[in-house]
């Protein structure tokens, strides 16, 4: 597992380092750093395709759904060298360094890998193919009457960034079609599912966060193309279509499929978990990614949810799914990043300026409000 991150040179990081944890939460005011911070472990993912790669270019527009444009743009402009450096660590004192430079035209589009490390790195792998890597954006797909598929081996297919190709991996699934991943690790189960099976699992798990639904996923012959069809628990033959049922589901299914995919030393990453969720929905998300880190997974979330973070404190306090000393919460500022952690009561070791107290400001704004009528 990743235990600390070093950035240097990169946007708006001239020299920044943080902890992680198996549930590192990001959160914090827009254009904070909290972007840049996962597009730094999105680079040591593509720089792994510089390994065979003519000149070893790193991509930065493109693969895993970034538009970072130029590669000066990515450059802290502060910075006395061309180059970036993403630092990992380990629990156990291990370093591993990814360098990679501007080319000589920094018009281009992409960077030159000049230093990988030798040894692979937990969750990041070396093959772009492993499942044990996932990233989903902030920007995922609403509803859609069919969905893409990949031509991948079946087994290395993931939900995709925006949860593109989440109707193929339900349905790989349930045509045991796969030989990895084909049912949910116990500690992941609902005991509400009828079976450990991904699709059954899929179903419990969203009817509890987002809403009460059954799940059909099949790809459909001859047009190359997945769908997802939903219906009410307890009534069979109707089919609801996904633009139906709300921007919610089809934000939320992806994050549900990919937690349960998960393997011990897997990395998970999810922008925006609660988008479209109501409040309780939101919580429960929280609550939900915490269990998936604390089964083993590190989990990266960025969110702008008190929700999410108070259901990943539930998920501590009162699930006991996931220990304290194994959450920690990154407030990122206009100048500086606040690390904030947890104890076993789910209360944090301080609160910020600006962090998650907007309602207490309103409600007292209300107040004097009130009095002043």
């Amino acid at each position: 597992m990743i235990s600390s991150l070093e950035i240097r040179g990169f946007k708006r990081f001239e020299a920044e380092s943080f902890d992680l944890r198996p549930l590192t939460v990001l959160t914090g005011v827009n254009g904070g750093g909290k972007s840049t911070m996962i597009q730094s472990l999105l680079l040591t993912r593509l720089a792994e395709t510089a390994r065979g790669a003519a000149g070893g270019a790193v991509r930065l527009n493109g693969p895993l759904g970034l538009a970072l444009g130029e590669a000066r743009d990515v450059l802290n402009w502060s910075a006395d060298t061309r180059e970036i450096t993403v630092r990992l660590g380990g629990p156990s004192g291990e370093s591993w360094v990814y360098v990679l430079g501007l080319p000589d035209s920094e018009q281009a589009l992409h960077l030159q890998a000049l230093r990988l490390p030798v040894q692979a790195v937990p969750g990041i792998g070396r093959d772009v193919r492993d499942p044990a890597f996932t990233y989903l954006c902030a920007e995922r797909l609403g509803p859609r009457d069919t969905l893409a598929v990949s031509a991948e081996e079946p087994d290395r297919i993931g939900v995709g960034v925006r949860g593109e190709y989440t109707a193929q991996v339900l349905a790989l699934r349930d045509t045991r079609a796969v030989t990895s991943r084909r049912a949910v690790r116990e500690s992941l189960r609902s005991p509400e599912a009828a079976g450990p099976q991904l699709r059954l699992q899929a179903e419990a798990w969203a009817s509890h966060i987002i809403r009460p639904l059954r799940i059909t996923a099949r790809v459909a012959a001859g047009i190359m193309a997945g769908m997802i069809r939903f219906g009410e628990p307890g009534l069979t033959g109707e089919e609801i279509r996904p633009v139906n049922t709300g921007f919610g589901v089809s934000y939320a299914l992806p994050i549900v499929v990919a937690g349960l995919l998960t393997e011990p030393g897997d990395l998970l990453i999810v922008e925006n978990p609660e988008a479209h969720l109501h409040p309780a929905g939101q919580s429960r998300m929280g609550r939900f990614l915490a269990r998936v880190a604390g089964s083993g997974v590190q989990v990266v979330m960025e969110t702008h949810s008190d929700h999410v973070l108070n259901g990943a404190r539930l998920a501590v306090a009162q699930d006991r799914a996931l220990r304290a000393e194994d959450m920690i919460t990154h407030y990122f500022d206009h100048d500086r990043v606040v690390p904030v952690v947890t104890n076993d009561k789910g209360e944090l070791s301080h609160w910020p300026s600006g962090f998650f107290d907007q309602i207490e400001s309103d409600l007292g704004r209300l107040a004097r409000a009130r009095r002043g009528r």
